[in-house]
């Protein structure tokens, strides 16, 4: 339990941060406000419930630093479901169906995900869109290298290269995340404007990569 002093939406960020101060990867404090800015403009957009979409934005990662510990053999959406439902029960949450509502989101808004399920509700779209645009762009770029950088991969490799490499290992480059999952994100937005925007986004990485090609090899 957190103080009393604080209001229930300060208590929720102050458990987010606590949860993160021990991941220094792009899955941090700082990933999270922007998938929460993100999930608010889109969910205005597709007229969410904002308490839902800003709990969820910001709990959805909290358990990303038990998947880094174990180099992702954990599966950070669903214990952060629960750790989540958790939280907001013991800070006194009644209503059961909001705080399931909210581990749903969680659990439903990783790329890979390992549960067979997908977002259900406009609140979990909207969450799965806002993580997603995160990975896009000059933003997505600079965190793909801030975590091969953190994994010891290399700077870049060819396609076959990186095809050929495995997850933490020296071959996964930020040009294999781009291969294996970015390059499809725009097709996989659930929202109309979460695709126009991850579309445009995904244009840029592919003129950057095609640079980053031709001035390597």
């Amino acid at each position: 339990m957190l103080s009393a002093d604080l209001t229930p939406y300060e208590k929720i960020v102050a458990y987010a941060q606590g949860c993160l101060e021990t991941d220094a990867s792009c899955h941090d404090w700082d990933h999270t406000l922007r998938v929460l800015k993100s999930a608010l403009d889109l969910g205005r957009i597709e007229g969410t419930d904002e308490s839902v979409v800003t709990v969820a934005a910001i709990l959805h990662d909290i358990a990303r630093p038990v998947e880094m510990r174990d180099h992702g053999r954990s599966d950070h959406a669903f214990i952060g479901a629960q750790m989540a439902y958790d939280y907001l029960a013991a800070e006194g949450v009644r209503d059961d169906v909001w705080r399931r509502h909210v581990a749903d989101c969680i659990r439903t808004h990783r790329y890979r995900s390992r549960t067979g399920e997908a977002p259900a509700t406009v609140e979990a779209k909207v969450l799965f869109d806002a993580d997603k645009l995160d990975s896009l762009g000059a933003i997505g770029l600079a965190r793909a290298f801030h975590f091969a950088g953190k994994t010891g991969a290399r700077v870049h490799n060819s396609a076959e290269e990186a095809l050929a490499g495995e997850s933490y290992g020296r071959e996964d480059s930020a040009y294999r995340e781009y291969l294996v999952k970015l390059k499809y994100l725009p097709e996989a937005m659930l929202t109309k404007a979460g695709r126009e925007t991850a579309r445009a986004r995904h244009e840029f990485m592919k003129r950057f990569f095609d640079e980053l090609d031709a001035e390597c090899f």
